[in-house]
């Protein structure tokens, strides 16, 4: 049923450096059933790039049928990456948790979104290191009538001398489950001071933001909760529905000097007689990913389908506040 298949275009070129070229890389078509949901299909290409990578801006062209998709560089022949084109996930033990432990967050599609593009300020890109792997996890769902063909390709722009170096940041809380025919807010936050301190870093700056949830959700707001007063600034607010882009450039980027904690808000509006939890399909997620300066690629939130914490109601909303969250930072600079 699924075509293997990964076909590679040099569409433009940079400068006389190679290593600064313009590359797109085509998967499928992958055929859908009506009513099919497929969250086992993996993608993946080799880059045989001697040098570095500094991608400054991606864009990914699909069709109706690519529900999502999270974006990986990983080192080449890593154990849990099938070969070059389509494969099944479950095959190889693919896992994005690895992925982004052992490479780095490329890119990440906002739900149901068919064209999109990831851009960062001048100067500013991701560092695949030399020798690396695309590697991507689709979910694809057909919910119409009538069977879909789905491609998908996903276009590297990369740049010869980048001036900021970015990691990827997740924040999500799994611990959500969204009461029927409600309207409902499930808030975490998180103090970074102890992970901060105890790695000797320094506060970042946000550059890119990307927000993901699914049908219900109604909008997702990402906080910095000043260490002065305790007051909030807001770092991304969107209340876009799913099919249309979610997230953006931060310009200027957000500086999180004066900040120690995040506060992750993510807002469902449930029509239906169920709770709805965390899951794919019908169920819902609240996750924002960035991109920032910090040489540590960060997670944080809930990070286990926990009880939601205890509700308030106040103007027709259903309010959840966690009761705890787990921060994890690592390496960014391999």
């Amino acid at each position: 049923m699924w075509k293997r298949l990964v076909a590679v275009v040099v569409v433009a070129a940079c400068g006389t450096d190679s290593e600064a070229t313009d590359r797109t890389f085509s998967f499928g078509p992958f055929a859908l059933a009506p009513g099919q949901e497929v969250t086992d299909q993996c993608v993946s290409v080799t880059l045989h790039n001697d040098q570095p990578l500094y991608i400054n801006t991606i864009d990914l062209a699909g069709a109706q049928g690519i529900h999502h998709s999270n974006w990986f560089y990983v080192p080449e022949k890593e154990p849990f990456v099938g070969p070059d084109g389509a494969w099944p996930c479950s095959q190889y033990h693919y896992d994005q948790g690895a992925a982004a432990i052992f490479g780095g967050v490329l890119f990440a599609q906002s739900t149901q979104a068919t064209h999109e593009t990831q851009a960062f300020a001048q100067g500013a890109a991701i560092r695949v290191p030399p020798h690396s792997t695309i590697v991507a996890n689709l979910h694809l769902l057909d919910s119409g009538d009538s069977p879909l063909s789905v491609p998908i390709s996903l276009t590297i722009h990369p740049i010869g001398a980048p001036t900021t170096l970015l990691s990827g940041l997740a924040m999500e809380n799994m611990s959500i489950a969204i009461p029927p025919q409600a309207q409902s807010r499930f808030t975490v936050e998180c103090d970074l001071s102890q992970k901060l301190q105890q790695l000797g870093t320094t506060p970042f700056r946000f550059f890119h933001a990307l927000p993901h949830y699914h049908a219900l959700g109604t909008g997702m707001t990402l906080e910095a909760i000043r260490d002065s007063d305790g007051g909030a600034d807001t770092i991304w607010t969107t209340e876009t529905k799913i099919g249309d882009s979610l997230g953006g450039m931060l310009d200027p980027p957000f500086d999180m000097t004066g900040h120690s904690k995040l506060r992750l808000s993510c807002s469902f509006d449930n029509p239906r007689t169920d709770t709805v939890h965390w899951g794919n399909g019908d169920q819902e997620m609240c996750i924002f990913f960035a991109f920032t300066d910090s040489t540590y690629v960060w997670s944080a939130g809930v990070l286990s389908q926990d009880d939601p914490g205890p509700s308030t109601s106040a103007n027709g909303i259903i309010d959840f506040t966690a009761p705890a969250c787990t921060v994890v930072a690592v390496d960014g600079t391999r």
